[in-house]
């Protein structure tokens, strides 16, 4: 069963960028959709954003849509969350995770165990 890692989180300050990045040593991210989700202090595990398995299509929430940036490097077996213009309210434990497929796009619904998340601080 596939479990995903994610790592690249840190601080950054009100305006910065960050990217994270989701791998699996075990299979092929290819054969999936993705997605990431974040969770913040006392609140719930939300989705962000997703990248279809087929036709590497990509959904976002609204208020991370322009900013953030979910993208696929198939020989590097990692799926990337580019965060640009990062704002305080982006402060979170991020999360990948293999997701539900709706015909040919991506859902915000994970369909696999959860791995090991990564911090994102922002600072303002």
């Amino acid at each position: 069963q596939v479990q995903l890692v994610a790592s690249g989180g840190g601080t950054a300050q009100a305006g910065g960028s960050l990217r994270l990045s989701c791998t699996d040593y075990g299979f092929s991210l290819d054969d999936y959709a993705i997605g990431w989700f974040r969770q913040a202090p006392g609140k719930t595990r939300d989705g962000v954003s997703c990248i279809s398995r087929t036709d590497n299509s990509t959904t976002y929430i609204n208020s991370v849509k322009g900013r953030f940036t979910i993208s696929r490097d198939n020989p590097k077996n990692t799926v990337y969350l580019q965060m640009n213009n990062l704002t305080p309210e982006d402060t979170a434990k991020y999360y990948c995770a293999d997701v539900i497929s709706l015909g040919s796009l991506c859902s915000l619904s994970p369909s696999g165990v959860w791995g090991r998340g990564t911090h994102v601080t922002v600072s303002s």
